[in-house]
Order: C-alpha cells, then structure tokens, then sequence
C-alpha cells in the first residue's frame, strides 16, 4: 500500500441513507479472496436493470454522464452498514473511489475502509447538504481532501473532520492491522526473548 495523504477528485451523489453493504456489493458476487475484480458488481442492484449487468439504469447517479470518472463518493448516514463484508471497500476502491464522505459509517465498514486505504469521512448533515448541493449544481466541482490538516475544501467552503490519530497514521503510512502490529516486531521479538521459560 502505498499511503494517503491528499487527494483532488469530483464526487459522485449518493443521497441515501443506511446504505448497507449487500447493497455496496451483493452476497452472489463474494466468491474470491483478492481484492479487485469488483467494482463492476458495485451497487448492482441500482446500477443495472437486469441481472447479467448489461443494461446499465440511466436514473442512478453512478451512471449519469456528469458524474464518470469521480473519485469521492458523497452519501448519508450510516454507510457501510449491515454484514462485516470486507469486499465492500474493494469493490468501492476497485471502481475507482479513493474517499467516502458521508454523515456516519458503520463502525466494522469504517475499520475495513482504513485497511484498505480507502478514506472515509464523516461531516454533519449541515455540511453534507453544502456539499451535495455543491455537486450537484456542479458536477465538475473539485473536492481536496487533505488528510494530515483533516480537511476537506471545495468551491469557497473548507470543512475540519475528525479521524483518530493511529487510523490517519496508518493512511498515511500505508499500513493496514497487521502492518501496524509489524512496526512493534522489534518490541515484540524483545519481550519474547525476555520472558519466562514457562511463557514460552
């Protein structure tokens, strides 16, 4: 993983809330353990009208004209919520998104974006409805996303977000749980050497 630190994208609007993650990605489509191969399969079941995904829905936000090749993803309240279905930031990382802002996150899907190096950002509704609308009215609306400073600035507007600190270490860093715990492996094989017999 090669680390976040700041990103300048166009967003894509997601106004829905409570989008949990049989809908980010259906059960039937959860049958490998790598991580790309998904994006097509992301929202299938709103983007496509039929089920061999050949006729895509022109009413879906994802699919309209203006909002191809956006980067961020704008959505409600909380995202990502439902089964702990890792595949669900792949997918979103594997269409192309790098961030997620959105009001709140589901606590498992939001462990699983920071493992995956995919941003997720929470604002209040308030602020959220500057951005959607902001969007909206114009899709080319460039959206900088910095993580160190926690900010996200657009058009005139510029909005703080919370991230704890070891969850932005690891983003920036590029390090996921395990890549976190290896950074301790000099600690780690210290106290090994250290303990007890009887431990051992």
């Amino acid at each position: 993983m090669t680390g976040f630190t700041t990103h300048l994208g166009t967003a894509a609007p997601l106004d829905q809330a409570n989008v949990d993650t049989d809908q980010i990605i259906p059960k039937q489509f959860l049958k490998g353990v790598t991580r790309t191969g998904y994006g097509k399969h992301l929202f299938h079941d709103w983007r496509y009208l039929d089920l061999h995904e050949q006729e895509l829905n022109p009413e879906f936000s994802l699919n309209k004209p203006e909002y191809q090749g956006a980067s961020i993803l704008l959505a409600r309240e909380n995202f990502g919520c439902g089964s702990s279905r890792e595949h669900a930031p792949w997918a979103l990382d594997d269409f192309g998104f790098s961030v997620v802002i959105a009001t709140s996150f589901a606590d498992i899907f939001y462990g699983n974006c920071i493992n995956n190096q995919l941003l997720p950002i929470s604002l209040p509704n308030s602020e959220m409805d500057v951005l959607f609308n902001a969007v909206k009215e114009n899709p080319e609306t460039q959206i900088y996303i910095d993580l160190p400073n926690q900010k996200v600035k657009f058009a005139d507007s510029e909005f703080q977000f919370d991230i704890a600190e070891h969850h932005k270490s690891n983003l920036i860093k590029g390090l996921d749980a395990i890549g976190q715990t290896l950074e301790l492996d000099d600690k780690i094989l210290q106290y090994e050497e250290n303990a007890l017999t009887w431990l051992r």
